[in-house]
């Protein structure tokens, strides 16, 4: 698989017409060039009693709820690092934690269950069922009308967010389903797998577009779109994240230098200063990646945490990361980089 094709950012994320051009042009905003991004862990956000699976900021960056083996969703300010409040409802452990463009959250749970919550009032909403095994991740689509989810069932479901009802239900993959993501305006979502493969849906049909296959077929434990949603990332269980041009099937890129062969690790692009992907690793570190050339910039140290899930915000050079063991904190990392907020 030819993983050498240069992208090279040049152009504004939103602008991108050509899409003939589009492995040679990753459309971002050109960042300042440094050596590293220099991440250091800021706050230490305690609470949690078992292992954390799920962070994510609020989309205007100001919350971060956080999911945990221990059944509870919690709610933290970003700027003060402090606890706002808990949300007790599943009978078993979280997987996955969304948020729409309001107050409404989402859950996912063992509990086989999707629950929305009210974030303003702490309290469950609507208790969504219909999946028959575990539900391991879920998304709102980006106008809030829409939820997915896939479950070791090896389904998606969407739902309608307004009524609480199923919509439509695709058997995706011919095994357990590890997450899925929306692109941009909502009309493509992708799914990954323990089978191998990489696929991408059109919303409105559940028509199967597109499947990504790698010569390993190793399993798949996340996928994630680019922020132009014109790439898809997939952190593989064979210690391997890889930037895919979806249209052509393409592996454009590899990073390596994480060890990810027993979880389902998420990753993400990080564009709020630098261009980087980051990942946790079973190794005990935190790993980022510049994107354009594959080259592992930093591995922090996470002082004994098995990091399996982060989220980087959407304005600061800021980096959530939750873990499997140790003291079961949510650690807020700051980047050395100056933030967009700060240059203006």
């Amino acid at each position: 698989m030819d993983c050498s094709e240069a992208i090279i950012p040049g152009e504004e994320l939103e602008t991108s017409e050509n899409l003939e051009a589009d492995d040679y042009n990753f459309r971002v905003p050109l960042p300042p060039k440094l050596d590293s991004p220099g991440y250091a862990v800021k706050n230490s956000l305690s609470g949690h009693t078992l292992c954390i699976t799920s962070v994510k900021f609020r989309p205007d960056g100001e919350q971060l709820a956080s999911g945990s083996a221990d059944k509870l969703l919690m709610l933290w300010d970003v700027n003060s690092a402090k606890f706002l409040q808990s949300m007790s409802g599943h009978t078993v452990g979280i997987n996955d934690v969304t948020w729409s463009q309001e107050h409404l959250l989402a859950s996912c749970s063992d509990d086989k269950t999707v629950r929305l919550w009210d974030s303003r009032i702490g309290k469950c909403q609507k208790i969504l069922e219909g999946h028959n095994r575990q539900v391991f991740a879920c998304r709102f689509n980006p106008s809030g009308n829409l939820l997915a989810s896939c479950s070791y069932d090896e389904t998606v479901r969407m739902w309608d967010v307004r009524t609480t009802r199923t919509l439509k239900v695709v058997a995706a993959h011919q095994d357990p389903i590890t997450s899925l993501d929306f692109n941009r305006d909502g009309t493509l979502f992708a799914t990954s797998s323990f089978d191998g493969l990489i696929r991408v849906w059109d919303t409105a049909t559940l028509q199967l577009l597109k499947t990504l296959i790698d010569a390993d077929n190793s399993p798949v434990g996340y996928v994630k779109f680019s922020p132009n949603g014109r790439y898809v990332l997939a952190s593989t269980l064979n210690c391997t994240l890889k930037l895919w041009n979806y249209l052509k099937a393409k592996c454009l890129r590899s990073y390596r230098g994480h060890v990810n062969e027993a979880y389902c690790i998420n990753s993400n692009f990080s564009i709020t200063g630098g261009i980087w992907i980051v990942s946790g690793s079973e190794d005990k570190s935190l790993c980022i990646w510049k994107l354009q050339t594959k080259e592992l910039v930093q591995k922090a140290d996470t002082e004994g945490d098995q990091v399996i899930c982060t989220d980087c915000h959407p304005k600061e050079n800021v980096i959530a990361t939750g873990a499997l063991q140790n003291k079961f904190t949510v650690k807020l990392w700051k980047s050395s980089e100056e933030s967009p907020s700060a240059q203006s």
